[in-house]
């Protein structure tokens, strides 16, 4: 799982341009159940289990990462560009960019033309360019179009018992889910690689619709926030304490008897530590007639950049934990 978690974050697949990300888990999941591409370019398959199930149950991972969107060119070739999902503007300076097959660094300026009253503050982004070495809009539109994303560059590394990469958020998600496709199962789920979830939920909101679940787990990350300089009472959740269970953000209310049945699990696990953010349950969980949710988060520092950093066990734990609530939700175990 952590090979296909390493071959998932060098892929790019910022929000809208999910493409080699899809075509990736085609790739891993054909022949191991039935699947479809709905009309937005979400992932909706039908893993046939040992059983059937007493629930229509749909488990959900995005495959869509913030990036970046071209919107204009400078006379001298500098591109223009808008945040796709939410980036703060420190994550963006100097920082190496990738426009399909086109390299690039996004602009600022240079520490010693910078004022001691501009050194205070960060820029705005839209003082910000992408330069990809053109010198002229003719020379740089030879390369690139308007409406191009271009990718956060982020290479996969490994820090002892724990990952740094890009895209962690949320292609950890779909590495379990693809890992759940891929092995036996005891009982019939849906599952379903969602797109455009970091600018609005989108591509989940479409495809519960199709499935039509009667429950749902979504597989996520989120922010941890256990480093130097942040409180206890801050933190959120901590890397080694397991994948983080949520019990309401700000797009959703869990269901609690789904909540208190992951974390009785025996698994190792952690409850969110603060109702904030959001994630595909946003959508899912207000499809048709009301869908029950949980959330099974991986614990991640440095969210949104490219130098998330988790850890190894916190996403094998939440493999074992989604299976587990798969098993009970199915079974009808955990009512």
């Amino acid at each position: 799982m952590l090979d296909i978690l390493r071959e998932l974050t060098a892929l790019d697949g910022v929000s809208g341009g999910e493409d080699a990300v899809r075509d990736y888990i085609i790739s891993k999941i054909k022949g191991h159940c039935e699947y479809k591409i709905d009309p937005l370019g979400s992932i909706i398959a039908f893993k046939k289990g040992k059983n059937r199930s007493v629930k229509r149950l749909m488990v959900d991972a995005h495959t869509d990462e913030v990036g970046l969107i071209i919107t204009s060119v400078t006379s001298d070739g500098f591109l223009s560009f808008s945040a796709v999902g939410g980036i703060d503007t420190a994550v963006l300076m100097f920082r190496r960019v990738r426009i399909g097959d086109v390299n690039g660094v996004i602009t600022g300026k240079p520490i010693h033309l910078i004022s001691s009253e501009e050194r205070k503050k960060l820029p705005k982004a839209d003082s910000l360019y992408i330069d990809i070495g053109a010198s002229s809009k003719e020379e740089a539109l030879r390369l690139v179009r308007i409406g191009d994303r271009a990718v956060i560059c982020g290479e996969y590394i490994q820090m002892g018992n724990k990952i740094k990469a890009k895209a962690i958020d949320d292609r950890a998600g779909c590495a379990i889910l693809i890992s759940l496709l891929t092995n036996d199962s005891d009982y019939d789920f849906y599952a379903t690689f969602s797109v455009q979830e970091e600018v609005g939920l989108r591509g989940a909101k479409a495809a519960a619709f199709t499935a039509a679940p009667d429950s749902a787990i979504v597989l996520e990350a989120t922010t941890a926030a256990d480093i130097a300089g942040v409180d206890a009472s801050k933190r959120v959740c901590v890397l080694g304490d397991g994948p983080a269970v949520s019990f309401m953000d700000k797009g959703a209310v869990y269901d609690r008897a789904y909540y208190d049945a992951a974390l009785n699990s025996g698994i190792k696990c952690q409850p969110k530590a603060a109702v904030a953010g959001g994630n595909n349950s946003g959508a899912v969980h207000l499809s048709r007639g009301g869908v029950r949710t949980l959330a099974i988060s991986v614990p991640c520092r440095y969210i949104h950049s490219p130098s998330c950093v988790a850890d190894k066990e916190d996403i094998e734990n939440a493999a074992r934990l989604a299976q587990y609530m798969i098993n009970g939700i199915c079974s009808g175990k955990i009512e």
